[in-house]
């Protein structure tokens, strides 16, 4: 029997941990919370000071029943959760659960999971910290008044089943505001002028110049007065300049780059940082803290001089610029910087190398470059032409990382590389010069990284809300991440070459989008609803003195039953007078007039989603009903005209026969299909449902049949309905509805239909939970 106890959230932590402290130690995990407040709206006494009711929940009333009996057997509980404020109440609500005592329960933390960080912690435990636990309950039952009293408004006035959440909705408003921008937007054309000279047989010299021309005309009339004039380099100036590495990461800085560099969504980012975290590999991973202890520090500098050499070294501390900091003290950072690998998954790998890299560059010297303008001047007009260079003299940090940037933060500095040698005086021999038409972009879409930015930026949320945030918005349909193709657009190209000035269009792809956050119809409908009802829970700067109240209180300067009875009074009474409300909220918009039959044409939400409709909604005992078409998933009711929305009722049609039978394209829920002898075949992005013909139509049919036997790996002829298949997640058995796995030491290939029966009986029937109104 181990004398001690010591409670972690996760069971790979406990593994690592254990360990570490020896045979009089028992290390168990509680996964997680163990209580929460119950569904219904009895969970919070809000006549008596907002008190929560905790009940243990489900799922964990046998991990409570094992620790409990583990408290039992030990002499000292130690209880060793995150060092953040959900940690702080997971440690406090296993006080409650376990009926745990302060003589023989400590508190211990650490920000890394090493030998070394749990010795130091084992030696230094204190008690619980109940202003952290304050904290975070006053997030938790203000998010669940918000969340409770909300939702079923939504219900009434726009579709069941929706709900709204103090963070979430302020995202989601994000995303609708920038649709909205990009909506607004109009773009405008510009013509800019570049230039390229022949300065040896091999080399060429690249110029533009530093203003544009609003019309053709204009940069059509510059070129010409170019025809025949002499270019010469009036002006060579070379700046010594400088090149600062980032810091290293916080939660949000990692999630934005982890985007970047490796396309790793913020869900995945988060979820492989934990792994990296349990197995000891970095420090903890929810912080806004850029700080690096003095032993980091020294252990980068070794490092970097081992790697690199002395030169390549220079000690820096960054200062924390996000208020009320206090999820963890120091940033995302290597346990040990001599080690390279982090395990053999690939995606656990390359994120860790990526938390290496930026932690190692941040305490490497400067780059030092040499920046080069040339000014060249034009004999026929006083415009000059300007060539920019750029010449790293010294890498510095650049050896081991280079940040990247948002498309709307992006660092380009028009430089070309290192320019060839060149002296005041030289006079240039022009190849080419062209005055090429570009367009104005509009607001860049949110990616997930960039909208953590944002509420970064904003003050809204906290390094362990970003993740949560994003997915949920997403899970509840408000936000859709997509890739979108781009249209096709001409655009002028004048060139001057010798003494003539030609012109002519070219084709351009514009308006693709990469995994970018779009707002979906009942995103708008719902953030509409709480713009015009409950503008002041969904503003920005009051989501964000929230967060800053939760820091006093967390700080132990602020009561957090008073902080929500100061809210809850002005919303309640906000809710109560929305009851009597009578109207519903449910979009609908006229869009124009069917040319066939003369009927109205609306886009509108209906119960399976946003469509087209032409006629009226039928009074009672009518039998004229009106038809419907779904939207397409790149459409919106708010910007739907009506070509498109005529074009929707040409779907269904049949692109042709196959087999004796039609191939019928139409639209549904997830997109564009091919329907063929009752089956259904996705149509790739790049086809278009309403011109798609006869022979591609085939061509998907049969792609999908040969996909589709991959996928068998074994079938019986006396029982058609069991099969042997590839799927997702590796081999399985398909029993008629039911899908059975393998066990590890059955080859797929080698079961009998005999054995593949006697798994699927000893497979229990999946339950099927009912939806709760």
């Amino acid at each position: 029997m181990s004398k001690n106890l010591v409670i972690v959230e996760s069971p790979a932590k406990a593994k690592t941990i254990e360990g570490y402290l020896g045979k009089d130690y028992k290390v168990a995990s509680c996964y997680g919370h163990v209580r929460d407040l119950p569904s219904g709206d009895k969970a919070i006494d809000i006549e008596n000071g907002f008190i929560p009711t905790y009940e243990i929940s489900k799922d964990k009333k046998e991990v409570v029943k094992n620790l409990k009996s583990l408290v039992k057997q030990s002499e000292m509980v130690y209880l060793a959760s995150d060092d953040d404020r959900e940690g702080e109440a997971i440690s406090w609500h296993l006080m409650q659960a376990l009926d745990l005592n302060d003589t023989n329960t400590r508190r211990i933390v650490f920000h890394e999971i090493t030998k070394k960080a749990i010795d130091n912690a084992m030696k230094s435990p204190r008690g619980i910290d109940i202003d952290l636990v304050n904290a975070q309950q006053a997030r938790r039952v203000l998010d669940r008044l918000v969340g409770y009293e909300i939702s079923p408004i939504l219900w009434r006035k726009i579709k069941s089943g929706l709900s709204a959440g103090r963070v979430q909705s302020v995202a989601v408003r994000l995303v609708v505001e920038r649709e909205r921008d990009i909506e607004k937007f109009e773009s405008k054309s510009s013509y800019w002028v570049t230039a390229e000279f022949n300065i040896d047989a091999q080399t060429i010299l690249k110029a533009e110049l530093p203003t544009k021309f609003q019309s053709k005309e204009n940069a059509e009339d510059f070129l010409k007065t170019c025809i025949g004039a002499d270019f010469q380099i009036n002006d060579l100036q070379k700046k010594p300049s400088k090149k600062s590495p980032a810091p290293p990461f916080t939660t949000s800085t990692l999630q934005q780059e982890a985007s970047r560099k490796l396309g790793y969504s913020v869900s995945k980012t988060m979820t492989l940082a934990q792994k990296l975290y349990e197995s000891g590999k970095i420090s903890y991973m929810r912080t806004d803290s850029l700080n690096l202890s003095e032993e980091a520090i020294e252990n980068a500098k070794s490092q970097i001089i081992s790697a690199y050499g002395n030169e390549y070294s220079y000690s820096r501390r960054f200062k924390t610029k996000t208020s009320g900091a206090q999820e963890a003290h120091e940033a995302i950072r290597p346990t040990n910087f001599g080690v390279s690998e982090a395990g053999n998954d690939s995606g656990t790998q390359r994120l860790y190398e990526l938390i290496w890299k930026r932690t190692i560059a941040s305490q490497m010297a400067e780059a030092l470059l040499e920046k080069t303008t040339v000014t060249i001047s034009i004999s026929s007009t006083p415009e000059n032409l300007i060539a920019k260079g750029e010449v790293v003299k010294f890498d510095g940090f650049l050896k081991v990382y280079t940040e990247s940037f948002d498309e709307d933060n992006s660092n380009e500095n028009n430089s070309s590389g290192m320019l060839p040698p060149l002296q005041i005086g030289q006079q240039l021999e022009l190849k080419e010069m062209t005055g090429r038409q570009g367009f104005s972009k509009h607001p860049p879409r949110y990616t997930e990284a960039s909208l953590v930015k944002k509420l970064e930026e904003m003050g809204i949320g906290r390094p362990s809300t970003y993740a949560p945030t994003i997915s949920t918005v997403q899970k509840r349909d408000y936000v859709s991440k997509e890739s979108r193709q781009g249209a096709e657009r001409d655009y002028t190209v004048i060139t001057l070459a010798g003494n003539l000035v030609t012109s002519k269009k070219q084709k351009e792809i514009t308006g693709a989008e990469k995994n970018k956050l779009f707002p979906t119809d009942m995103g708008m409908i719902v953030n509409d609803f709480l713009m015009e009802f409950f503008s002041d829970v969904i503003d920005y700067s009051f989501t964000a003195n929230v967060e800053k109240e939760f820091d006093e209180i967390a700080s132990g300067q602020k009561d957090w039953n008073g902080f929500i009875n100061d809210f809850y009074g002005g919303f309640h009474a906000k809710v109560e007078e929305l009851q009597e409300l009578k109207t519903n909220f449910r979009k609908v918009r006229e869009i124009g007039v069917d040319p066939e039959s003369g009927k109205n044409v609306y886009a509108r939400m209906g119960k399976f989603g946003p469509m087209a409709q032409i006629g009226e909604q039928p009074e009672e005992g009518s039998e004229e009903k009106p038809q419907y078409a779904s939207l397409r998933k790149d459409q919106l009711i708010e910007t739907l005209t009506l070509e498109e929305a005529l074009d929707l009722f040409k779907l269904p049609r049949t692109a042709g026969k196959f087999e004796g039978e039609d191939m019928v394209v139409g639209i549904g829920k997830y997109g564009a299909y091919i329907r063929h002898n009752g089956k259904f075949i996705s149509l790739e992005e790049t086809d278009d449902p309403f011109s798609i013909e006869e022979n591609r139509a085939i061509e998907l049919i049969r792609a999908k049949r040969e996909a589709d036997s991959k996928m068998v790996i074994k079938s019986f002829d006396e029982n058609p309905d069991v099969r042997v298949l590839n799927g997702r997640y590796g081999p399985y058995i398909k029993a008629g509805k039911k899908n059975v796995r393998i066990p590890k030491d059955k080859a797929p290939e080698s079961l009998t239909l005999a054995e593949c029966l006697e798994l699927a009986e000893k497979t229990p029937e999946k339950k099927f939970r009912r939806k709760k109104k």
